[in-house]
């Protein structure tokens, strides 16, 4: 939750400066379904009852199925980042059984108690590659407090440059290019200011 809230804010924050992420929101993204398949199932795994080896299984086929999605749509700004924030997150994943190990101190400075049932990122015994997990803290008492981790902070970089790359002033779209709509994937345009 911490990292969605976290993008959702990157994904606004143009609208301080009067601007809006123009061609991001309006870009024709290929399979955009993938998105939402992913995070309906991420949320099917986090709260159903499934069997512990198949929640393992499906927590990693969803970052197999986020990779897919962000390969499809390389050229937009910043989805090259994400990607290889999601790639340290998804292999670090597969490589530790469906779960992203977390760092003992960074779960205590959020006050999280474990519960051994099934949960996307926890403290294991033997971790493979832990310094890719969960070892950063957004500690409690502050909203949303959780772990994260390098990948995560990639993810969150790569939306920001997504946001702020193909901006647009408030109430103007940006121009269209000529040709723009028999292109399959057109790059996103910006409205840039006059000069002054």
């Amino acid at each position: 939750m911490l990292l969605l809230a976290a993008c959702v804010l990157a994904l606004l924050s143009p609208l301080v400066v009067g601007r809006w992420p123009a061609g991001l929101l309006l870009h024709r993204w290929r399979l955009p379904w993938l998105v939402w398949a992913t995070l309906a199932l991420q949320a099917v795994l986090l709260e159903a009852p499934l069997p512990d080896g198949v929640a393992r299984v499906g927590h990693t086929l969803t970052y197999a199925a986020a990779l897919a999605f962000l390969w499809l749509n390389r050229r937009v700004p910043g989805a090259l980042i994400v990607g290889v924030g999601a790639a340290s997150n998804g292999i670090t994943i597969a490589l530790n059984g469906g779960t992203l190990p977390a760092d003992p101190d960074a779960v205590a400075a959020t006050g999280r108690v474990e519960t051994g049932e099934f949960a996307n990122s926890a403290v294991l015994e033997d971790p493979v590659l832990p310094w890719l997990g969960d070892v950063f803290a957004w500690p409690a008492p502050l909203p949303l407090a959780n772990t994260f981790s390098v990948g995560d902070v990639l993810i969150l970089l790569g939306v920001v440059v997504a946001a702020w790359a193909t901006t647009a002033r408030l109430g103007r779209m940006p121009e269209r290019r000529a040709g723009d709509s028999a292109d399959p994937e057109p790059a996103p345009t910006v409205d840039r200011d006059p000069a002054p």
